[in-house]
Formats: structure tokens, sequence, C-alpha cells
């Protein structure tokens, strides 16, 4: 099965973090806009990282998507999903932010995870043989 991580799925858990982290970020000023760096910007991600990226991308979509989780949970379920994959929300946002900026790092992003799909399903067990002819 393929799992495509769609750009726009990205952007729904750019908010993923913790109330330290907003509380930080409400005491200190904004930066100026000129300040900002390209995500991609001397940033380089390992395999594992992506692919820890992909798992929880695809996990908090799955949250973000599931109908029977109240939008006061899918926050923190995220959250939850993201730093069970071995990632910091900071590092989980960089890689969603640098990925948006780089098709090829989108590319190897959804490569990624669907080789880590494929490896996590499974073998089909082989077809059993036709009984002889009598």
């Amino acid at each position: 099965m393929k799992y495509p991580i769609f750009a726009a799925a990205t952007l729904a858990f750019l908010t993923v973090g913790t109330a330290a982290q907003a509380q930080d970020e409400a005491a200190a000023p904004p930066a100026p806009p000129a300040a900002e760096a390209p995500a991609t910007a001397g940033q380089s991600f390992s395999d594992a990282d992506l692919t820890a990226f992909a798992r929880a991308a695809i996990a908090a979509s799955k949250i973000q998507q599931d109908t029977s989780v109240t939008d006061t949970e899918k926050q923190p379920k995220m959250l939850a999903a993201v730093q069970a994959e071995g990632l910091d929300p900071v590092k989980f946002n960089s890689i969603a932010q640098a990925s948006q900026a780089d098709p090829e790092l989108h590319k190897r992003i959804q490569t990624l995870a669907n080789e880590d799909a494929a490896a996590r399903q499974p073998e089909a067990p082989a077809a059993p043989a036709p009984a002889p002819a009598p």
C-alpha cells in the first residue's frame, strides 16, 4: 500500500507542540520576516529521520481525520504520535516545512514511506502447490 505524504496534510499538524513551547513563543518577540531562512538551508535529514517523519505524519493524518476523536484531543494525540516515532515536534515541523519547500525532499519522503510500508507488511503465504493428478 502506498502512503502519499501530501503537503496540505502536513500543514494540518505543523501546530504540533507543547504548552511550554507556546509560552516560549508568546514571550519571544517575533523575528522579522527578512530573517527567515528557507527551511532547507543548511539542513539535511537522515533516512531514519525521514522514515520516522513519514510514520508520524501518517499517524497524525489518521488522527486528524478520525471523527471519533474530539478536536481538543487531536493535538495531544498527534504530539504523542510524533514522539512515539522518536521525533520532537521541532524536528517534525522542520521536516514538514522543508518538504513543502523542496519537491525532491518531498519525493524522498514518499519513497521512504512506501518502502517502509512494504517492509512492514507480512509476506503473503505462497500459493499451495496443485494436487497431483490421479
